[in-house]
């Protein structure tokens, strides 16, 4: 029954590419027109994945990659991840699937209910692996965020300084201005801030191991009079705030909380204020995170599409200033990341196992799919609470833009 099922949802699913696919009794299926997509042969080696594949497709396919039932003989992981992204993934299914992912989208307030107790649980599950191992792939400031290539050629290290002096500049920042910095993992943003724009930096984090790191840089920089680093909910803050940024952490926050998020942002800000807001999106209606993502990588996690956002913010005072979307750049940052890993697989071995090796290998991958095959983007909320705190025009962005590349590149 299960393997009738399987087959049912592959022939249904796919249609651009080609998939050969040879399961555990050893027949082979072939599905696709072979045009417009990768061709891919992929072995299934254990038959109780057919009945999890039915169950959660998204789950049972990244757990086969991981315990090795699922076996690439043509193609790779790119490939095939890319061809199920073309080929309309969810959208494709099978009714008894289709209600799988339906059920589990009514059930986000319970899934994404993240209070500051599991907000915490959360952060550590992915955060707290030790700054040893994330050293193996992120650039040397440890920004575990989208990039920002204003020139393709440019370095890891360079792009990710790029992002950080565009986000500075859209915040409009004086010297000795007070800027909230809220998830601000290892420190880098805050360190920038204080450092190149004579800022004083609040930053809060919920991840034991950030906070300790971060709190080490900015001693052995010499900035503690001007960074204040703080292991504490954002929740909990008392403003007001010249200045708030947040980068790559409202994908944590979950939809229950958006509200209480923005109404936090408006309460923090000062009555002149700017905040920028730096967070993954998707260009298309509400989902729900894959109960892979959400098992093994980001508990907890879930990326929002723009209309779940725009409606918790319009009920503050807040003013949208600019809402900037970036697209590319963050495919271009995981490529980056990849290479990396792969370059250090050796190490992490000597970290971890195999197995968690294949999980991270497959988490890459798949994100930069997302970015490239599904419909993912980075957006850039300019909020602030006065209409003309900010220009009317983004020509201050890149009228300066000279100086932001050559302040990267340093």
């Amino acid at each position: 029954m299960w393997q009738s099922i399987v087959l049912a949802m592959l022939g249904k699913l796919i249609v651009r590419g080609k998939l050969t696919a040879i399961l555990p009794d050893g027949t082979t299926h072939i599905f696709g027109t072979g045009t417009g997509g990768p061709d891919v042969t992929l072995r299934l080696t254990d038959a109780t994945c057919l009945r999890r594949l039915v169950r959660d497709p998204e789950l049972a396919l990244g757990e086969a990659y991981m315990d090795g039932a699922l076996i690439l003989e043509a193609g790779d992981l790119r490939d095939m991840l890319t061809l199920f992204a073309i080929n309309g993934g969810r959208g494709r299914m099978p009714p008894v699937i289709a209600a799988g992912f339906r059920a589990r989208f009514l059930a986000r307030r319970w899934m994404q209910a993240n209070d500051p107790r599991k907000s915490r649980t959360n952060v550590a599950h992915h955060y707290d692996l030790g700054d040893d191992f994330y050293a193996l792939f992120l650039d040397e400031d440890r920004q575990y965020s989208c990039a920002y290539f204003a020139d393709p050629a440019m370095t890891l290290e360079a792009a990710q300084a790029a992002k950080k002096a565009h986000i500075a500049t859209k915040l409009r920042i004086e010297p000795g201005m007070h800027v909230l910095d809220i998830g601000c993992g290892w420190g880098g943003m805050a360190l920038t801030l204080a450092r190149d724009f004579s800022a004083r930096v609040t930053g809060v984090t919920l991840s034991e191991n950030q906070h300790a790191t971060a709190t080490a840089r900015v001693r052995e920089a010499g900035l503690t009079d001007r960074i204040d680093i703080r292991l504490q909910d954002y929740r909990d803050l008392a403003g007001p705030f010249d200045r708030i940024v947040s980068v790559g952490m409202l994908e944590h926050v979950g939809a229950p909380q958006y509200p209480t998020y923005f109404s936090r942002v408006a309460d923090l800000l000062a009555p002149d204020g700017v905040a920028l807001i730096h967070t993954i999106g998707r260009c298309a209606p509400p989902t729900t995170t894959s109960g892979w993502l959400a098992k093994y990588i980001f508990p907890g996690g879930y990326t929002p599409s723009l209309s779940e956002l725009l409606i918790p913010l319009e009920r503050t005072d807040l003013w949208q200033d600019d809402i900037e979307v970036w697209r590319g750049h963050y495919a271009e940052t995981l490529r980056r990341w990849q290479d990396r890993f792969e370059a250090n697989v050796d190490t992490v071995r000597a970290m971890y196992d195999d197995r968690f090796i294949r999980m991270w290998r497959y988490y890459l991958v798949a994100a930069e799919v997302s970015f490239d095959a599904h419909r993912h983007v980075v957006y850039q909320l300019q909020l602030s609470k006065t209409r003309d705190v900010v220009p009317n025009t983004r020509d201050y962005l890149y009228a300066s833009n000279a100086q932001t590349m050559r302040r990267a590149a340093e």
